[in-house]
């Protein structure tokens, strides 16, 4: 009776799963087919490579490529060194105790802060505290913090993965502390620390709540590759078309290509992420 009654609770349980697996891929196909079912027509090097013109209406979405590639490049310089080293830190050199406890807990909780509340927070240090203006650069450090925790987070949790008998084994033959972690510890868990990297920046190519009060402009007619300009960057172009133009309508065809570039870009960052895990994995092995 009672193998019956765990038999019959393993198939519910897996009959629970398997539905809601299949639910939310689902809705993710029907999403994922709306918007490229109306934006793949719109796909074209002359929709890729020409500036936005009379107002939005016409022209391609190079401005926002552009903007989307320097942010998205200033957020990695900022948050890759800093997440890091903060993560090697915690892991290699503090001691476990309640402020390592706290500081760790502190860093969790700051992933789930909402972005607006960073966007709201790089108003108020980077734009007016420091004086950088509305511009790439104040964007910029904005989603650098906003990666900050994610990257420290699954940095971490890469060195943790790493058995304590390998840092032993080189501490024996009389490697130093910084050489370990150096010379055998990073190595062994640079396929985590990419895949986290990756995976955040990908999450913050696609944030339009920081950049909305920090440097993003609704139209700029030429380039917007400089620091200390406002720019245009893809999600918040998408914003813009799809709720704010006085011409919704007409443009929102332009809409559906920029959302259906702004998947393509996100997907292969995650697969970047998939394969650099994958090769690195295939290496140990």
């Amino acid at each position: 009776m009672r193998r019956k009654s765990h038999l019959l609770t393993s198939v519910v349980e897996w009959g629970t799963l398997l539905l809601s697996t299949l639910l939310v891929c689902f809705f993710l196909l029907v999403v994922i087919w709306e918007i490229a079912s109306k934006g793949a027509p719109l796909l074209s090097w002359d929709f890729l490579f020409s500036t936005p013109s009379e107002g939005m209406t016409k022209g391609g979405i190079l401005t926002p490529i552009i903007g989307t590639i320097i942010l998205t490049f200033i957020t990695a310089l900022f948050a890759i060194p800093f997440g890091v080293a903060c993560a090697i830190y915690l892991q290699e050199y503090a001691e476990d105790n309640w402020l390592t406890r706290t500081i760790r807990a502190s860093i969790r909780n700051l992933s789930g802060v909402p972005s607006i509340i960073y966007g709201l927070f790089g108003l108020a240090l980077f734009v007016q505290a420091l004086a950088l203006g509305t511009s790439m650069i104040a964007a910029g450090l904005t989603l650098g913090l906003l990666s900050l925790p994610y990257v420290i987070t699954t940095t971490e949790e890469a060195l943790m993965r790493i058995p304590n008998s390998m840092r032993e084994a080189a501490l024996a033959v009389g490697a130093t502390k910084f050489e370990t972690i150096k010379d055998v510890i990073l190595p062994a868990a640079m396929s985590g620390i990419l895949t986290g990297v990756v995976l955040t920046l990908s999450r913050a190519s696609g944030e339009t709540a920081p950049i909305l009060f920090t440097g993003a402009a609704f139209y700029i007619n030429g380039a917007s590759g400089y620091l200390d300009q406002e720019f245009m960057a893809l999600p918040y172009h998408l914003y813009m078309l799809s709720t704010q133009h006085q011409s919704i309508e007409e443009v929102r065809p332009i809409a559906y290509g920029t959302a259906l570039v702004l998947i393509i870009v996100v997907f292969f960052l995650n697969l970047t992420a998939f394969y650099i895990r994958y090769k690195y994995r295939k290496n140990e092995h």
